[in-house]
C-alpha cells in the first residue's frame, strides 16, 4: 500500500531536508512503519538507532521526533540501511532493513528521471515489501547519561569525561590526543 502519511506532512519533511530524493523517501517510509508499529507520539519514549548517515535520517528525525540532542536518535556508522526503533515504556521494538531489491525491477512510471522514478517507487510500494523486519525485546542502546565536563589540559576546552583520552599524564580531548598519538 502506498505511503499513508498526509501529503502536507510529506511536503514539510521534504522542506526540512531541502529536497526530495530516494534516501529521504526511505526515511519517510521507515518513520511511517515506526509510527504504525509503535504508535509513536511526541510524548513517547522511543529510541531510534540508525546504521547510516544518509538522507533517510532527516525523514526519521522530522517524523518521529527522535533527535541527537535528546539522545533518542543514535548513529552507529555501519553503512547499512538498517533502522531500529524501541519503545522503552512498552519494552518492544523492531529493526527494519531497507530491501533495495523490492524496487529494483519495477516498471518505469514514465517521464521521470532515475532518482525521481526510484523515489516514486519507494513512496508507492507496499510498506511490508520494502523492509526486512525483525522484532526486538531489548533496548538497542542504554539511555543517555549526563556526565561531567573536564577541561582538556592542552586546548583548555571542556569535554565530556567519557570522551577524554589519557596521554603522558594529561587529560586530553580527542583532537588534542590525536595530535600526539598518530597510531589512531
Amino acid at each position: 500500500m502506498t505511503c499513508q502519511l498526509d501529503k502536507s506532512v510529506i511536503e514539510q519533511t521534504i522542506s526540512f531536508h531541502g529536497h526530495s530524493c530516494p534516501g529521504l523517501a526511505i526515511g519517510i517510509r521507515t518513520a511511517e512503519l515506526a509510527i504504525q508499529k509503535l504508535k509513536i507520539t511526541p510524548a513517547s519514549s522511543i529510541v531510534c538507532v540508525v546504521e547510516t548517515d544518509m538522507c533517510a535520517v532527516d525523514g526519521i528525525q522530522f517524523l518521529t521526533g527522535c533527535t541527537f540532542g535528546k539522545g533518542n536518535l543514535v548513529h552507529k556508522d555501519f553503512g547499512k540501511a538498517g533502522f531500529t526503533f524501541f519503545d522503552r515504556e512498552a519494552g518492544q521494538g523492531f529493526r527494519a532493513v531497507f530491501l533495495e531489491d523490492a524496487i529494483r525491477d519495477l516498471p518505469d512510471p514514465g517521464g521521470l528521471s532515475g532518482k525521481e522514478a526510484r523515489t516514486f517507487h519507494i513512496m508507492a510500494a507496499d510498506i511490508n515489501d520494502l523492509f526486512d523486519i525483525q522484532a526486538i525485546v531489548h533496548p538497542p542502546v542504554r539511555p543517555a547519561r549526563i556526565l561531567q565536563s573536564i577541561t582538556c589540559q592542552d586546548c583548555r576546552e571542556k569535554v565530556m569525561e567519557s570522551r577524554l583520552r589519557r596521554f603522558d599524564g594529561k587529560d586530553l580531548c580527542i583532537p588534542c590526543f590525536m595530535a600526539y598519538e598518530q597510531k589512531i
